[in-house]
């Protein structure tokens, strides 16, 4: 292997992070067959853990095999019939991607949008709501690409009241802070596993309700080589799903106790899922949202110690990624390259109007402790001074100690 891909890093993203290391044990468990009983009960596990994860009472928790966009695209593709039309409040990158995802499968898409750093009051989007009479709402609740978390209750809400589904891209949120799928009314949520999950990409978990499947099952279509006599006498009552890939309904059929045959399921990836859910609710979800919370706020202390002006910072921050604006005259890219060369910690750029404006600092799942927060604290001071910036010298890392000292009774546990 080579050399730098064996290097330690430390990981301050928003995504990949630091992988448990149960997790990259399970990972190495024995391959097992998709229909070995001992498989499919690890399957109904891990729909448990995630019904869970979600906090819903949903029958379908499962995930799809992909990085978090295929989690996304399933449900949209599942759910869109060419002009079915699409609202969709857009406040960073992601926002986009959902358009871009729904544009593709021939919606009618509206989008609305509002600074990035900035959120919607919840009733700007109703109002459009009202005004546009959408079939679905797609909405991303944590944009790590601006670090802010979108209120989602009330929308939700309306569009129970309006009859149209709320569909939530909760990737970054998921396993980090509150996500209520049913309190929320949210008709489909989807996590991915690379942030607060702390486990490798390659798995989208998702939920959906009964209002979702009434529709897959209008739009059911088993595909011929797998289908029985019954499944072809049940042609579809409205448009087939336009991917055979990401088809919820047949991929709720491998997921059943049918398992119909699908695909082929990514044996070691479900391992590394049902460990890594495993270990979330050996924590228990309101001590990890806790630590996220606690850990954040220690970070906060560092760079304001040090000087840096935080981009956001208004009650809608998104608790695991803080954003810090970039100090006049200085090259973002070259201190992310400095951290990384010689202390093997990296921290995230932004897209778009943002790059080049800001960092991103992750503090997420396995990577959230006080030595990863106080060593990319110290880590970001140094690349800053060699790279000519102004900063409060050696404040940052006293502040974030000064602050564990003082939590340390209350949150010894974190």
């Amino acid at each position: 292997m080579d050399a730098s891909l064996s290097a330690k890093r430390t990981i301050m993203t928003p995504g990949p992070v630091e992988v448990d290391p149960r997790v990259l044990r399970a990972m190495s468990a024995p391959i097992l067959g998709q229909f070995d009983p001992a498989f499919t009960e690890m399957m109904n596990q891990t729909m448990d853990q995630l019904r869970k994860l979600f906090q819903t009472t949903n029958e379908w928790a499962f995930p799809i095999d992909g990085t978090s966009r295929s989690g996304i695209e399933a449900v949209l593709a599942s759910l869109i019939e060419p002009g079915d039309r699409v609202l969709v409040p857009v406040y960073g990158r992601f926002g986009h991607l959902l358009v871009e995802i729904c544009e593709r499968y021939r919606a009618d898409v509206w989008k609305i949008e509002c600074e990035w750093g900035t959120v919607f009051n919840e009733e700007e989007v109703i109002v459009q709501m009202h005004a546009i009479q959408p079939k679905i709402v797609a909405c991303v609740h944590g944009e790590t690409s601006t670090g802010c978390m979108q209120p989602l209750a009330q929308i939700g809400k309306a569009c129970r009241e309006q009859d149209c589904l709320f569909v939530v891209d909760a990737v970054a949120t998921i396993g980090g802070t509150e996500v209520f799928v049913d309190e929320w009314c949210i008709d489909a949520a989807i996590g991915g596993t690379q942030k607060c999950l702390s486990i490798p990409a390659g798995m989208a978990p998702i939920t959906y309700n009964k209002r979702v499947e009434a529709i897959l099952g209008r739009r059911k279509k088993v595909e011929h080589g797998i289908a029985t006599a019954d499944d072809l006498n049940t042609p579809p009552q409205g448009e087939p799903i336009a991917s055979n890939y990401f088809d919820l309904a047949m991929l709720q059929d491998y997921w059943s106790p049918r398992r119909l045959n699908h695909h082929t399921e990514a044996t070691s990836m479900l391992y590394a899922l049902h460990e890594g859910l495993t270990l979330l609710l050996e924590e228990g979800l309101p001590h990890r949202f806790a630590r996220h919370a606690y850990h954040e706020k220690a970070l906060i202390a560092g760079l304001t110690a040090m000087g840096l002006e935080l981009f956001v910072t208004h009650e809608h921050k998104l608790p695991m990624v803080t954003c810090v604006c970039v100090p006049e005259g200085i090259e973002a890219d070259h201190v992310r390259a400095f951290m990384l060369h010689h202390f093997g910690v990296e921290i995230a750029s932004s897209f778009g109007p943002l790059h080049g404006k800001i960092w991103r600092i992750g503090t997420m799942g396995y990577s959230c402790c006080k030595e990863n927060i106080l060593f990319v604290l110290a880590a970001l001071e140094a690349a800053l001074i060699y790279n000519g910036a102004t900063v409060e010298t050696g404040k940052a890392v006293q502040a974030a100690l000064v602050y564990y000292e003082q939590k340390k009774n209350t949150c010894s546990t974190f």
